[in-house]
């Protein structure tokens, strides 16, 4: 057996052959993979996080708007209803109603209704042509308040009842109130799908690094042996890691933020149509204001640097059971 071991050399002989690499390109050569399947992945993940997180951040951002513009427009005006009473004459209750309204203070405007405004009022319910004549219609009376001005809607209530009885006066104050949890609970929902996001964020990113300490085990393993830290070995994914997640960021942070900019030049193509002004009614312009896509940005490295802290705990506890 050893003289046949004898006979056998070495299958190649490269000789001079034999590949030289240079020593730089030896030092430079990193630890970790920069061209992977499990990089292109995570990066895809965190692209896709960002990019849903953008769009509900911009999205909370629009809503919150509109509903501040809502609550200012409507709290700046109060509504007067004269309803038809036997025995009275409306057109002289209106008259005297506004009057009592012009001389509260800090109401700065008075519009009474026509018969004729009224009647528009009502044909998105009752259609056109409608003759509200033997209709017990109320007349409509509004006034614009100053901003800033605590109007005594206790005085004002008494002093339009006694000209005209059947007068009722709202300052919408349940309708700002319906805002107000309308907007809250969109911003709650907003923070619960960014807290899902984040939390799926740190779960995948978790995954990846596992994946690349249990593929790389062997070099973290040698470098243990020529006396390398965990400090040096883990700088090292990690810079890996949070460049993959910039990367990630800015691919779904820039997408949002290109949609956000496309959906504003459609909401200008459509605006004066009636789904334009349903949008309008609902989501204002559908621009984001110059802070909004500043927040964007913001949120999107906020998501690399929450992708590089996930990976860096998970490092060191990898490390740890590699010890």
């Amino acid at each position: 057996m050893s003289r046949m071991g004898d006979e056998h050399g070495p299958l190649v002989d490269l000789g001079t052959e034999r590949p030289q690499v240079p020593a730089r390109a030896r030092n430079m050569s990193p630890i970790v993979p920069r061209a992977s399947i499990s990089g292109r992945a995570l990066v895809a993940v965190v692209a896709i996080m960002t990019f849903l997180a953008s769009i509900t951040t911009g999205t909370v951002l629009l809503v919150s708007a509109s509903a501040a513009e809502w609550q200012s427009e409507v709290a700046s005006e109060i509504t007067m209803q004269v309803r038809p009473q036997a025995g009275r004459d409306l057109e002289r209750d209106v008259t005297a109603a506004a009057e009592a309204m012009r001389t509260q203070p800090g109401i700065v405007q008075v519009k009474p209704f026509s018969k004729d405004e009224s009647a528009r009022l009502l044909e998105p319910w009752l259609g056109s042509g409608l003759s509200i004549e033997q209709l017990p219609v109320p007349r409509v009376i509004v006034a614009r308040v100053q901003p800033g001005t605590t109007l005594d809607l206790a005085g004002l209530r008494s002093r339009v009842t006694q000209v005209a009885p059947s007068a009722s006066v709202d300052d919408h104050r349940a309708w700002i109130e319906r805002m107000r949890s309308m907007t809250g609970a969109t911003v709650f929902a907003g923070i619960g799908i960014l807290v899902l996001v984040i939390a799926a964020t740190i779960i995948s990113v978790s995954f990846a690094t596992r994946g690349a300490m249990a593929a790389n085990r062997p070099i973290v393993e040698v470098l243990h042996f020529v006396g390398a830290g965990d400090r040096y070995i883990a700088n090292h994914f990690l810079r890996h890691f949070l460049r993959l997640g910039l990367e990630g960021g800015v691919i779904g942070g820039g997408a949002a933020m290109l949609g956000f900019g496309f959906s504003e030049s459609i909401a200008a193509w459509f605006s004066g149509t009636p789904v334009g002004d349903q949008f309008a009614a609902l989501l204002g312009t559908f621009s984001l204001p110059p802070s909004g896509y500043l927040a964007l940005a913001v949120q999107a490295v906020a998501i690399a640097a929450i992708t590089a802290w996930a990976s860096r705990r998970t490092l060191f506890a990898t490390l740890d059971d590699i010890d």
